[in-house]
């Protein structure tokens, strides 16, 4: 399998290429020179593998030339054995149409652990090939953070400087990065928003000064096998209610649009899927492009759903760029346009390609508040501020009753306690394993939000 750039003229790569590099050397994003195929009756013999099994199955077209599929296998199994639910990614049923995939068994409770559990060995397979050493710098609006830095604490051949807006992440997310005492972990609080820490992580690639000296590499969504990880669970999902023969329906709640780009890739490689439905907060930055074409940036508003607080969707060039004719010319002066003015149109394509699937729906507090109770007083289900947006966004859909459409929960709710103690009456208590969390000692640097002290300070402390 080979990869190309959105923008067109960085090197083509294979598997291991991109795990290692992350963002493209052109400032484009990696994506398959073509999508794999699955046909139905391949997705139907899919039906009751267990997680670990059906990860390797997925996943295996994308890794080719890069991994065999036997050591595939050992690596979805070491990834996997850690969840705390036997069937990692368990569904659970709200009504006669609604569902929530729970996708934060992991070890720090999101759905950023499916992925990066996995993330965390690939790394460490490729580099010990060479010999190498990767240096990661990575922006979280919250999971990604801890997720990424579980998986990578102690590693030998890597290193993490990890970014936050500073104020802007719940307790509980920002102790789960701090608290991991490991040589080879930096996490930085800055002053600003998560979309000034992510324009930080783009420039670090582009800066010659620190690439030279150091190989960077990526964490976030921008990864392309950070990405690859999470076609699975739809697949995972598809296959309990009916799937391949049967059609359904997902709502994501959205920010860096990562993980509903991940459903478009299942689309693509055969899984039927109904709609896609992207789910955004006040932050509704994708909901306006997908609805009426304006994709341009505004103030970004902190909410309680702080994933979500995004004005800059990086995946989301992924989708223009494989629905609008795969042009990557095209594609690098759009963006580039973008990246100058912070505002663009999408074209008719663009938009055609997006409506085939996608469709999108914007939450407010009210919205989110009210989809809690209603999951918490109806169905008993505890659900955190993001997937009751992405509740909200299913409910509203108006989609055929005979289409399941499976919610994705992105996050315990006790990551997010005084949100849904304020909706419910009820706060949720973090599960046995991470309970010691707040007698833990925290450690992080704290940094104005400018890209010359960020810089200055990985300079001076990467090993």
């Amino acid at each position: 399998m080979k990869y190309v750039s959105t923008r067109g003229s960085a090197p083509t790569l294979d598997f291991a290429g991109v795990t290692l590099a992350g963002l493209a050397s052109d400032g484009g994003l990696y994506v398959p020179e073509e999508w794999p195929q699955f046909s139905h009756d391949e997705i139907a013999a899919m039906r009751g593998l267990p997680y670990a099994e059906l990860a390797a199955r997925v996943m295996e077209p994308f890794v080719e030339g890069s991994l065999t599929p036997e050591r595939l296998r050992e690596l979805t199994a070491r990834a996997y054995g850690r969840f705390a639910h036997k069937a990692v990614t368990p569904l659970v049923q709200l009504d006669e149409q609604h569902w929530v995939l729970e996708l934060f068994h992991g070890p720090t409770l999101a759905f950023k652990d499916v992925a990066l559990q996995l993330l965390g060995l690939l790394f460490e397979e490729f580099l010990s090939r060479e010999q190498g050493s990767l240096t990661i710098v990575g922006a979280t609006s919250g999971d990604t953070g801890s997720a990424a830095i579980d998986a990578v604490a102690g590693l030998e051949n890597v290193e993490i400087f990890m970014l936050h807006p500073k104020g802007r992440v719940s307790d509980v997310q920002r102790r789960q990065m701090t608290t991991v005492r490991a040589p080879n972990v930096h996490n930085l609080a800055i002053e600003g928003s998560f979309d000034d820490a992510q324009a930080m992580v783009k420039r670090i690639f582009a800066d010659t000064d620190v690439t030279s000296k150091h190989r960077i590499g990526a964490v976030n969504s921008i990864n392309w096998a950070r990405l690859m990880a999470q076609v699975v669970y739809y697949f995972a999902a598809a296959l309990q209610l009916g799937g391949p023969e049967r059609k359904l329906a997902f709502s994501v709640p959205t920010g860096n649009f990562g993980d509903v780009f991940a459903g478009h890739v299942a689309a693509r490689m055969g899984l039927p899927i109904e709609q896609l439905i992207v789910a955004t907060n006040v932050n509704d930055i994708l909901h306006r492009a997908l609805s009426d074409g304006d994709y341009s940036t505004g103030n970004v508003t902190p909410t309680a759903a702080p994933s979500m607080d995004i004005q800059v969707s990086s995946n989301f060039e992924r989708l223009l760029f494989d629905v609008g004719g795969r042009d990557g010319a095209a594609m690098a002066e759009q963006m580039r346009g973008f990246e100058a003015e912070k505002a663009m149109r999408l074209t008719n394509a663009q938009r055609e390609g997006a409506a085939a699937l996608f469709t999108s729906a914007r939450a407010d507090a009210a919205d989110m508040a009210q989809a809690m109770r209603w999951a918490f007083e109806e169905c008993g289900e505890m659900l955190d501020p993001h997937t009751a947006i992405g509740l909200h966004a299913a409910r509203a859909a108006g989609i055929a009753a005979d289409v399941p459409i499976v919610t994705l929960a992105t996050a315990h709710p006790a990551k997010f306690p005084d949100a849904v103690e304020r909706a419910t009456g009820l706060r949720p208590n973090l599960p046995v394993r991470v309970g010691d969390l707040f007698s833990r000692e925290e450690h992080y640097v704290e940094l104005p939000g400018t890209y010359d002290a960020v810089r200055a300070h990985i300079l001076e402390n990467a090993a």
